[in-house]
């Protein structure tokens, strides 16, 4: 009878709402370069008319060291300062975004948050 009570005791444990799994705060990514141009749309339809897809500056930094500049994946996470696996993630992001709105005719907007981010030195971003 007692494992029954754990049991049952574990299970409304878990399900409480304070018992909620909290997401990782996102680490710091470093980022080399700024973009000249903050938006690319199909010619001939006016911005107003069109859906966009947003584009992070840590999407943009990891596409163009890796599509780019032709760096491995983990060459390209030690300059920005994050794992293997979290730049293989905003590529998969990125390039998804990409071709959403090739496919689909939308505008694609590279995002921007100045509260976000921090200069480290002349050319070089950091977001928080």
């Amino acid at each position: 009878m007692s494992v029954f009570f754990v049991f049952i005791l574990g299970i409304c444990l878990y399900l409480l709402p304070n018992n909620e799994h909290m997401p990782r705060t996102k680490s710091c990514r470093k980022v080399n370069w700024q973009p000249g141009v903050v938006f690319f749309k199909p010619s001939g339809i006016p911005m107003r008319e069109l859906q966009e897809e947003v584009l992070g500056w840590d999407e943009v930094e990891a596409i163009r060291l890796v599509d780019m500049e032709g760096l491995y994946q983990d060459a390209a996470a030690e300059k920005m300062g994050v794992s293997r696996q979290t730049i293989g993630r905003i590529l998969k992001e990125a390039r998804r975004k990409i071709a959403v709105t090739m496919v689909s005719g939308k505008a694609l907007r590279i995002e921007f948050k100045p509260d976000e981010v921090e200069l480290n030195g002349p050319d070089t971003i950091k977001e928080k």
